[in-house]
């Protein structure tokens, strides 16, 4: 047989299309040649090295015999679907073909980029009934299968979001009817579906569903809905007279499920759905609105919703509210003396009348006013004379955790890591001094990443460790960062089940974070640098589609998943997948030039370098991993310098990157 137009579909089952012909069940007399058909097609960039394929289908086999299997079903492979159909590379088997899960990663990527809802239905609808139906108690595909069906439930509720903040809401009732099915304990998809209803007027389908949640968790789970959920019940069956309050109070929810989801764009529609028919005096709803407005860079936008607010004649906590967003507004147009004044109003304002999250807002815009003002480090070490009693466990976690994220800066900025070595022992002398535990944690942090930086492992882990302990006993909604540069760490110097350990141990953390967005960013981030390390390019793959659908649900933090793309871009490189490294590479490029520093340059020279790699473009590739080594090493980072010197010499030697 000679070259075919192949095509492998493995979503709903497995079929191979030959010259747009299907070929017929019968034709995989055997079960090992189709198993190895499957394995390279769902396999990022279809590729494999000889002995993990034997690994996968034969793990009881001896070598010889593993091996000896391999050569029998490659060739019944071949014979069935044509001789060059699987390509060998040295110890790689190779399989050129479209493949419908790569399609369906690609769909789900752009729905992602656009929120076009079109797009979101046909990746969703690619989905089918999931991966290799047939195949569901092969070991080999289990981690394959799961990562799709998590990645396919958040998909669909992105979706579903998306349709219910632009008023479609039958549509979005239908998408979220597909989450109950395909998790019928789910109790928060119940939930939904019957706030869905209830916005559409239909009242008694929202009370049917609850019944059937009652006597799903009756049966299965001999529990009742949980309280928020028979809340929800109760509102939606005492709301049959009054329809315009009981719809405001639900859009206004869905409202603050976009912010936290990320998505401001579709939480200004629904505030705006929340404030049709309500009196102009609806004030909370027009702060919120404002709010979400400022989270798309829009002042001028969000400018009247501010002014509707204060018309309403807010109580003493909301007016410290309002000071805190037109603080952002005014930091957004520039005027940074006016941010800041108006910063330290809403905190006085916040200590006094409002809560604790009322005072971390606050002290959050102070912190970025002070980043922005070029005065961060005085800023922050102000900003620990105030971590007094009143603000405990995630309130101050995400104070932290906002102050970590703006560290950042720090450490990959123009001056080397030793000068913020020497600014986090400072700033440790000042937590001590106030008896400011979570100041401490902070500064243990901010030290055992600058070591980790310079590559002194030791002394890094001895800070990172102690970080972790000052962070434990806030409870479990604490700091993931600690634990995640411990992950690195590993990591950096092959310690490759303690970096399992740690990132599970932020994993948690990040299920229940208040600032998720950094957690995750950060988390998937370390987790392709770990698969890395361990030489798996396709682990890292699902790290980076990982993070994709995590910034999707939580909103992404550019800062906190930079790593992701020098590391990402080389994965995608190793497979040959000239479009993946190029998209990161040119999210590299793009951060670079917004966030100008040698480290963060030499992050984006190191991914255009993996981009040129993939391309065939050895000259460039040479020139590129140059520049990255010669920035890292302008700022100290050692373990990036080699890493980008020892791709250096690979590349100029012909050595292969997988």
């Amino acid at each position: 047989m000679g070259e075919h137009v192949l095509r492998i579909e493995l979503l709903g089952g497995f079929q191979v299309v030959v010259d747009g012909r299907p070929l017929a069940p019968e034709s995989w007399p055997q079960r090992k040649p189709a198993a190895l058909v499957k394995l390279l097609a769902v396999t990022p960039g279809s590729r494999l090295r000889r002995e993990q394929i034997m690994d996968a289908l034969w793990p009881d086999f001896d070598p010889p015999a593993a091996a000896a299997n391999l050569r029998k079903a490659l060739h019944a492979a071949r014979r069935t679907i044509g001789a060059d159909a699987i390509v060998s590379v040295g110890d790689l088997l190779a399989l050129p073909a479209a493949v419908d899960v790569e399609e369906y990663w690609t769909l789900g990527a752009t729905a992602r980029r656009t929120r076009d809802a079109d797009t979101y239905a046909a990746a969703v609808d690619l989905y089918r009934t999931g991966l290799l139906p047939e195949d569901l108690y092969e070991d080999w595909a289990a981690t394959y299968r799961d990562e799709l069906r998590g990645d396919w439930l958040s998909l669909v509720e992105e979706y579903a979001g998306v349709l219910e903040a632009g008023g479609d809401l039958n549509g979005a009732a239908r998408a979220v009817q597909r989450l109950v099915a395909a998790e019928p304990l789910a109790e928060q998809h119940h939930a939904w579906l019957m706030r869905l209803y209830a916005l559409a007027g239909r009242r008694d389908d929202a009370q049917r569903q609850y019944r059937r949640l009652c006597d799903l968790l009756s049966e299965e789970l001999g529990v009742d809905p949980s309280a928020q959920t028979q809340r929800l019940y109760e509102e939606v069956r005492a709301g049959q007279s009054a329809e315009p309050a009981l719809t405001s109070d639900l859009w206004e929810r869905v409202g603050e499920l976009r912010v936290q989801s990320g998505d401001p764009a579709a939480a200004v529609k629904a505030f705006e759905q929340a404030l049709t028919g309500l009196p102009p005096t609806a004030g909370r709803i027009h702060r919120k609105a404002a709010g979400a407005w400022l989270m798309m860079h829009r002042p001028d936008d969000a400018e009247s919703h501010l002014d509707a607010a204060e018309r309403a004649a807010p109580d003493v906590a909301e007016q410290g509210r309002l000071r805190c967003l037109r603080a952002n507004a005014a930091w957004e147009r520039g005027d940074l003396p006016a941010a800041r004044r108006l910063a330290e109003e809403a905190h006085a304002i916040a200590a006094d009348h409002g809560d604790g999250d009322d005072v971390a807002a606050a002290l959050e815009a102070l912190a970025f006013v002070s980043h922005v003002q070029g005065s961060w480090r005085p800023g922050l070490q102000t900003q620990i004379e105030r971590l007094d009693g009143a603000l405990l466990g995630t309130r101050t976690a995400r104070i932290c955790d906002f102050n970590h994220c703006l560290s950042q800066f720090q450490l990959y900025g123009d001056t080397a890591p030793d000068d913020v070595g020497d600014y986090a022992r400072r700033t440790l002398e000042i937590a001590e001094r106030v008896d400011a535990v979570p100041a401490q944690a902070f500064a243990w942090c901010l030290l055992g990443e600058s070591l980790l930086l310079r590559a002194y492992w030791d002394e890094a882990a001895a800070c990172l460790e102690r970080s972790c302990e000052l962070y434990e006993p806030l409870g479990s909604r604490t700091v993931a960062l600690p634990w995640l540069r411990r992950a690195e760490l590993a990591a950096c110097v092959g310690d490759h089940a303690e970096a399992t350990a740690y990132l599970k141990r932020a994993t948690a953390i990040a299920l229940v974070t208040p600032m998720a967005r950094h957690a995750w960013a950060r988390l998937h981030a370390t987790a392709a640098l770990a698969a890395s390390e361990r030489g798996e390019p396709d682990a890292v793959i699902r790290a980076v589609r990982a993070s994709r659908s995590a910034a999707a649900r939580y909103g992404d933090c550019p800062t906190c998943s930079a790593l992701l793309n020098p590391v990402g871009a080389q994965a995608y490189a190793e497979l040959g997948d000239v479009v993946g490294a190029r998209t990161l590479a040119v999210s590299a490029a793009a951060f670079a030039g917004s966030f100008a520093s040698p480290a963060w340059t030499a992050m984006a020279d190191s991914a255009a370098a993996q981009a040129a790699v993939a391309a065939g473009d050895e000259a460039g590739a040479q020139e590129l991993f140059r520049a990255a080594a010669e920035g890292y090493e302008s700022v100290g980072q050692t373990f990036w310098a080699e890493r980008a010197r020892a791709a250096l010499r690979g590349n100029v030697q012909g050595t292969p990157r997988s």
